[in-house]
């Protein structure tokens, strides 16, 4: 029996990894994926985010936008750290897509991914203005937590560890978009402005957690890499969100 089989039943059963070295090549590429679909989503995320920090309407606001934006910088270059440790040009990763890209408002990009660019596509998608960021932020940093609640339970115990680290500060980061929210909320004009934008992103937040019947969900499985599936871990954030919304913006 191979040293690549063992690992794998050993994976399969549960055990973790703690470096590069022992990694099957498939599994080595497909937690690749996973940390670039991360990185890039966090360095897209903090772009488009910046862009908005003088819309705040107070030094509060922008205070919390600037804070968000470090902190997502922060969390990519600790996963593209461990990225590097399996041969990621982390020197060049900065700035090999142009993270403050955007496509049209109303362009359709389904699940296909753009030129090696692994962000999930709910970041190609331009913002527009104060309450348009706030509420995207809301929803997507609500999957943002569900997304990291499964992967610290992934295989690859370094990740898994960062992850664990991270996940607070992006639960932080929903809550001060709700907090956000409650204020434009106050006025009908403002409620009447998160309604909309929330119909616009909703679909594509969906999105971002990927196809219901994913065919490489099992093989994911079977390397520790992946627990839920796809439609389980959508369930819980629309379950959620659908009771947040409720409340929220009645």
């Amino acid at each position: 029996m191979s040293d690549d089989v063992d690992i794998q039943d050993y994976l399969a059963r549960g055990g973790k990894l703690s470096a590069p070295d022992n990694a099957p090549p498939r599994y080595r590429a497909e937690l690749m994926r996973i940390m670039a679909s991360f990185v890039d989503s966090e360095l897209a995320g903090a772009a488009g985010f910046a862009d908005l920090i003088n819309a705040g309407p107070g030094i509060k606001e922008r205070i919390t936008a600037a804070r968000i934006v470090t902190e997502k910088l922060d969390h990519a270059e600790r996963v593209l750290k461990i990225m590097g440790e399996f041969g990621a040009n982390t020197a060049r990763y900065m700035n090999v897509h142009p993270w403050a890209e955007r496509v049209g408002r109303e362009d359709d990009l389904g699940a296909t991914r753009r030129a090696g660019d692994m962000r999930l596509n709910v970041f190609h998608y331009p913002l527009e203005g104060w309450a348009d960021a706030v509420a995207m932020n809301v929803l997507m940093g609500r999957a943002t937590v569900v997304q990291l609640n499964e992967l610290t339970q992934c295989s690859y115990q370094p990740l898994a560890e960062a992850f664990l680290e991270i996940l607070p500060r992006e639960q932080r980061h929903a809550e001060l978009g709700e907090e956000g929210i409650k204020r434009i909320a106050e006025e009908e004009s403002g409620r009447s402005q998160i309604k909309t934008s929330v119909d616009y992103w909703l679909p594509h937040v969906a999105a971002s957690f990927g196809a219901r019947d994913s065919s490489r969900f099992e093989m994911l499985s079977r390397f520790g890499l992946r627990h839920r599936s796809n439609e389980d871990l959508l369930g819980e954030w629309k379950k959620g969100v659908d009771q947040y919304l409720s409340d929220a913006i009645k």
